[in-house]
């Protein structure tokens, strides 16, 4: 069938969101091969259309006037496992559409370490290389052996390499320097058999205390934190959606950090971010800024379970969701001097954007 045929028109996109809000395509494919990519990419340049890849939509904002033109969502299916080799490695192939948390799971089950605090992480495998992904002390760019992509400026396929890809705290060329040139069909992964654990955090480290937990174990007490938090998708549970986290943790030099501290007049928490830099928790200041958790804003909210959630309360719009996230980023901003910067992606939405949401040390 020719990919025009494939081809709908006026589809909505909220639905394929987990924060709920958003209107519809004007074009829309579901994308079921790898050949159906560069098909896609000519019938939008002969029309002059834009395009948005779609995957999980778990970290996605879409206007309520939706997008004029073309959606593909990335529907490709397939997961591969090699042999351990002789240092106890395998070596797993996923295709971008496959659901991340269903993959995480598999893994567990046959005790493959190196994903395992990831769990619960909604969206799919073609989004983690995007954002590199991380939880609770992991993050994908520690197992990533490559990533295979259709290069839309050479209209082609090609495989990138680990360090291609210039890893860091919530980056990648996918989403910097290479912006919307990429499109993640698989990536492949190097997790080791039977392999323990990475316990590190310090949720996971109060709950098991001294003893040594399986992979199970910690997939197991990572979902419930995360429940606890409302940061599985539930249906039954209004908190859930969201977009997830709604900032990065900034990163402040510790001349900055300090400052705070004395202002403050109490200790703040943070993390080591490399030399003269730590990272200090966006729910920690939007708390101390007076957002509460189950503060709201007409429909839209922070979670109840969660500061760094904003929340779709019943029928919020997208713009609700920036009202609350300009007032929150506006509060911190003017308290701390730290510029909040978003995590979700955002369609159609340039004219209710901040002026500023770029990435900065301060």
């Amino acid at each position: 069938m020719a990919i025009e045929e494939r081809i709908e028109e006026g589809v909505p996109l909220a639905g394929f969101t987990t924060l709920g809000v958003g209107g519809p395509a004007r074009y829309f494919l579901s994308a079921r091969s790898e050949d159906d990519l560069p098909a896609a990419f000519r019938f939008a340049e002969e029309r002059g259309l834009e395009v948005f890849v779609l995957g999980g939509g778990s970290n996605l904002v879409v206007s309520d006037a939706g997008f004029d033109g073309l959606v593909i969502k990335i529907d490709l299916n397939g997961v591969g496992f090699g042999q351990p080799d002789e240092d106890g490695f395998v070596i797993a192939e996923v295709a971008a559409g496959e659901d991340w948390d269903a993959f995480v799971a598999e893994c567990v089950s046959r005790e493959l370490a190196g994903i395992e605090c990831m769990s619960g992480i909604p969206g799919s495998i073609g989004g983690t290389p995007v954002q590199n992904v991380g939880a609770y002390g992991q993050e994908v760019a520690e197992t990533i052996v490559s990533v295979r992509c259709f290069d839309r400026k050479l209209a082609e396929f090609v495989l990138l390499g680990n360090e291609d890809c210039r890893f860091s705290y919530r980056r990648s060329i996918f989403n910097t320097s290479e912006s919307g040139r990429y499109v993640v069909v698989s990536v492949t992964f190097r997790l080791k058999a039977g392999g323990g654990p990475k316990v590190v955090y310090r949720d996971l480290k109060e709950h098991f205390g001294v003893r040594s937990p399986s992979l199970a174990e910690v997939r197991g007490a990572v979902l419930d934190i995360r429940r606890r938090k409302s940061m599985v998708i539930d249906p039954s549970d209004p908190n859930s959606r969201s977009a997830g986290s709604f900032f990065k943790n900034p990163i402040v030099s510790v001349a900055v950090h300090r400052a705070i501290a004395e202002a403050e007049g109490i200790e703040v928490p943070s993390f080591s971010a490399g030399e003269g830099l730590v990272k200090i928790p966006a729910a920690w200041l939007i708390e101390r800024a007076g957002f509460a958790k189950g503060y709201r804003l007409g429909e839209a909210g922070i979670s109840a379970n969660h500061s760094l959630a904003i929340v779709n309360l019943a029928r919020a719009k997208s713009a609700d969701i920036f009202a609350l996230m300009n007032k929150v980023r506006g509060a911190v901003r003017s308290r701390f001097g730290i510029e909040l910067v978003p995590e979700p992606v955002f369609l159609g939405v340039e004219n209710l954007l901040p002026q500023s949401v770029s990435e900065s040390v301060v």
